[in-house]
């Protein structure tokens, strides 16, 4: 009897110490991986100068092969090549450099982010409707219509692809995905929300998108709405629906996309106060109205192992 007992013993013994070397294991090669890990600052920066390179790379071949002015073809090339080359970049740093799972940058597939992706959309739109409304009615704006519904769809349709590739998805995977969620484990979300703001708005001094202290402020001040929105949906579908609907809208009645369809007495009143202004200062509020969501602005969210 006391030998079986003491056996038993010896065997619970043996296996508390076997599971404890196990979960020793384990823990020497989480922290391994752990410690493997670049600094944040310098996973954001290898990111951030390597899509600066392919966004300069974009514009290079565009300006050599297509001229500096507008081409539909330039267009499209540039589109198609600045999604080929800046996606990839962000899954081998997620991969390699965060060595976290995709899941936590919130890009899940189309097929369950499409809600978020209106719901962006939406929160142009709605705003932007109004706008419209507004100058036209107190007659700051005219605008003749020399085309049909039919003529539109198809035009509509297509800016809508080439602004996704090259503007809507690429920028917001970069920006409101990749550094926004990695400031975010280190940082409450309204810091996020604020450097990933101002780092956007260097990235565009560096591509040449923002020549002008108004048009630094401009995207800063863009980039803080879409970092807001990607807070408070915690999805980057709605910011890439936001994205995709303001500058589809701002691109398509200008003359170089739809011609003389349609002839705006004060474009510049039309893009920025109806298409502009009103939908920034509404945008999220109107996302508050539709999802009726309290944030909490001082979280932050450890990445996932």
């Amino acid at each position: 009897m006391d030998k079986a007992i003491l056996e038993s013993g010896i065997g619970t013994a043996m296996t508390d110490s076997g599971d404890e070397r196990s979960a020793g294991t384990n823990g020497n090669n989480s922290r391994s991986a752990t410690n493997r890990q670049l600094a944040l600052f310098w996973r954001i920066a290898v990111v951030l100068v390597s899509v600066t390179l392919i966004w300069l790379f974009v514009v290079y071949v565009g300006r050599t092969f297509f001229g500096p002015g507008y081409d539909r073809l330039g267009h499209v090339v540039s589109a198609v090549l600045t999604s080929v080359l800046v996606v990839p970049v962000v899954v081998l740093a997620r991969r390699f450099l965060d060595q976290r799972p995709w899941a936590g940058l919130r890009l899940p597939s189309l097929r369950r982010g499409w809600r978020s992706l209106l719901l962006g959309m939406g929160c142009y739109v709605i705003p932007a409707t109004i706008g419209l409304v507004m100058v036209l009615v107190l007659g700051w704006v005219e605008i003749t219509v020399d085309t049909s519904f039919g003529e539109v769809v198809p035009l509509l349709l297509s800016l809508m692809g080439l602004v996704f590739l090259s503007e809507a998805l690429p920028e917001e995977l970069v920006f409101r995905g990749y550094i926004y969620h990695n400031l975010n484990t280190a940082l409450p979300r309204w810091a996020a929300v604020g450097g990933q703001a101002v780092l956007f708005a260097l990235w565009g001094v560096a591509i040449g998108a923002a020549p002008t202290i108004d048009r630094v402020v401009f995207l800063f001040g863009m980039a803080l709405i879409l970092g807001m929105i990607r807070a408070i949906t915690d999805d980057v579908w709605a910011c890439i629906g936001f994205h995709l609907a303001f500058q589809t809208t701002q691109q398509f009645l200008a003359p170089h996309w739809s011609g003389d369809q349609f002839i705006v007495s004060s474009p510049q009143m039309l893009e920025g106060v109806a298409f502009g202004l009103v939908p920034f200062v509404l945008a999220v509020l109107t996302l508050e109205i539709l999802v009726q969501k309290n944030t909490d602005w001082r979280e932050t969210h450890p990445d996932e192992s």
